[in-house]
């Protein structure tokens, strides 16, 4: 049996989440982008493209794979946004945007993805190359059909596989410093697979009535606030244990990466564990949800950091020093 946990109850909206929903208003055909989600998939494109020997790109290839996965991101918002409008309807919290509140209309905001879509394909194939096009638009296919379409109103499990939408841009950025994908884009690739279910659980277990209202089967809905916690906290520790391959992964700077992530990885693992232990706590399933989007900015950041020449020369005379103290010194 299902474990199941009383809530208290209290306001479930995005708003209750991210206070600035509330106050800030975008107009109708940039709110269907969704341009709150753009930032952090480019950050990870970025860390995508650290991983490479190529780094730095020059910078019309670095604005090309920007701004063409930035567009295509763009249309899977609008696309996402047409596909769930009448769930949007359903919903008190999403009624008012702007399709379901008729403040654009459906075959504006279709015109609309087709064009970003295009434009996307378009500069990321004349800027870039083929490859960082392709990937870019299996990302935008993963997230309207798999996730969207498929996964998300059928299995509980929606946001494990429907996460590689989001874990494309990696590849991404590793494609366009390369020309192909290697080991570093794979895992960063595995990384945000991994971080993905413990910051979209953190989310659902704050909107969990709202899912439930529509039928929508995410975790906290069919098996309780108890089995998503536990959930949590392992995928939390799968984060971390990946997460620290960047030390090895990374062709430069991989000492200083090791050492500066480690508060970012004792910061989620006590967070994770605090909302295994309790669940119910709105507020800790919020802290959540908020510090995994910084751990994800941060990780990113870290990646560029290592790339430059002091936290690489501070790599090699720490890796020159321990493999002295070990005595594999040639």
């Amino acid at each position: 049996m299902a474990d199941t946990l009383a809530l208290a109850p209290v306001s479930t909206g995005r708003e209750a989440v991210v206070p600035s929903r509330s106050h800030l208003r975008l107009p109708p055909w940039l709110e269907i982008a969704k341009p709150r989600l753009i930032p952090l998939l480019l950050a990870t494109t970025l860390g995508g493209m650290a991983l490479s020997d190529s780094w730095p790109l020059a910078a019309p290839r670095l604005a090309c794979t920007l701004g063409g996965g930035a567009l295509a991101a763009a249309a899977a918002g609008v696309l996402n946004c047409l596909w769930e409008e009448d769930l949007d309807r359903r919903m008190q919290r999403t009624s008012r945007r702007a399709l379901p509140s008729g403040r654009i209309r459906p075959g504006q905001a279709l015109l609309l993805a087709v064009a970003l879509t295009a434009a996307a394909a378009m500069l990321l194939v004349a800027g870039v190359n083929c490859l960082a096009a392709s990937l870019t638009l299996l990302g935008l296919c993963s997230y309207v059909l798999l996730y969207t379409v498929v996964l998300k109103p059928r299995t509980s499990r929606n946001i494990v596989i429907g996460g590689v939408a989001g874990a494309i841009p990696p590849l991404v950025g590793a494609a366009a410093a390369t020309g192909h994908v290697g080991l570093g884009g794979w895992w960063l690739f595995a990384l945000v697979m991994l971080w993905t279910p413990a910051h979209f659980w953190a989310l659902a277990l704050l909107l969990e009535d709202d899912y439930r209202s529509v039928g929508i089967p995410m975790l906290p809905v069919v098996r309780g606030p108890l089995v998503t916690g536990r959930a949590i906290a392992r995928y939390a520790w799968a984060t971390v244990a990946v997460s620290v391959l960047g030390v090895l992964t990374l062709p430069a700077g991989g000492a200083f990466y090791g050492l500066m992530v480690l508060p970012f990885n004792g910061r989620l693992l006590q967070m994770g564990e605090a909302v295994r232990r309790d669940p119910g706590d709105r507020n800790l399933a919020k802290g959540l949800f908020r510090w995994s989007i910084l751990y994800l900015f941060g990780l990113c950041l870290l990646l560029l950091l290592a790339r430059t020449p002091a936290a690489m020369a501070f790599s090699h005379d720490t890796f020159t020093l321990l493999r002295r103290a070990t005595g594999l010194a040639a």
